[in-house]
């Protein structure tokens, strides 16, 4: 059994991730700013309730894993910003909380578990095919399909620089999924795949996709978008 971090748990494929890891018996940190119900009933689930913008919060999580686990095999970076808006609208403000969640937030915490990680560890990020060089891009998402490309980059450098250490960095750069953050996006877009549906790919991934993979960008999309 292994020891799993998933941010973003608080809805959507995040929440599933971490209730799927939990019923098969593996442990879960799940790191998100609101905490579920269903979570705090579960004891292979911890929670740290911790805003990933604000680099502070992570302290916590710091303290966490030197106090209780004292290693980690997997971690997931789903947590994830998104606003659809006109570039000309989108303030400076929202323009770098976007970034603050879906790239910096992401090296932070980085930066906070890779030392409790050894030989087989993975680190997961959850990134979207708009932020894949060459795909159709939608406008709308400046912020978030920019984030989402420097973000897969940022994966592709940590694989070479931790590559002697044998922790495997990849990222899934996602389609379309129906979950909350979808809908509030785009408002009555269906979705082909369902945040259960995903959460089974991803899960798997985490546990297995390191030992073929490395420094990759996999296109997990059914549709376009």
């Amino acid at each position: 059994m292994k020891n799993i971090i998933i941010t973003g748990t608080s809805r959507g494929i995040g929440y599933e991730l971490a209730l799927q890891f939990a019923n098969a018996g593996h442990k879960v940190l799940a790191i998100s700013r609101k905490v579920p119900q269903a979570f705090i009933e579960n004891q292979n689930i911890s929670c740290l309730a911790v805003d990933i913008s604000e680099e502070d919060n992570l302290q916590k999580v710091q303290d966490f894993i030197a106090s209780t686990w004292h290693s980690v095999d997997v971690l997931i970076h789903n947590a994830g910003a998104l606003i659809n808006k006109p570039f000309t609208q989108i303030t400076a403000h929202e323009f770098e909380y976007v970034y603050k969640v879906n790239v910096f937030g992401v090296a932070a915490l980085n930066r906070v578990v890779l030392p409790f990680m050894k030989k087989g560890a993975h680190v997961v990020t959850i990134s979207s095919i708009g932020g894949v060089k060459g795909t159709v891009k939608f406008a709308g998402l400046a912020a978030y399909s920019s984030s989402k490309g420097a973000v897969i980059t940022l994966s592709e450098l940590l694989a070479e620089e931790y590559k002697e250490q044998g922790i495997a960095f990849n990222v899934l750069a996602l389609g379309a999924v129906n979950t909350e953050m979808l809908q509030e996006a785009f408002p009555g877009y269906e979705a082909p795949l369902s945040a259960v549906e995903m959460a089974n790919y991803i899960y798997d991934f985490a546990l297995t996709g390191n030992k073929y993979y490395n420094g990759k960008v996999l296109e997990v999309s059914s549709s376009t978008p």
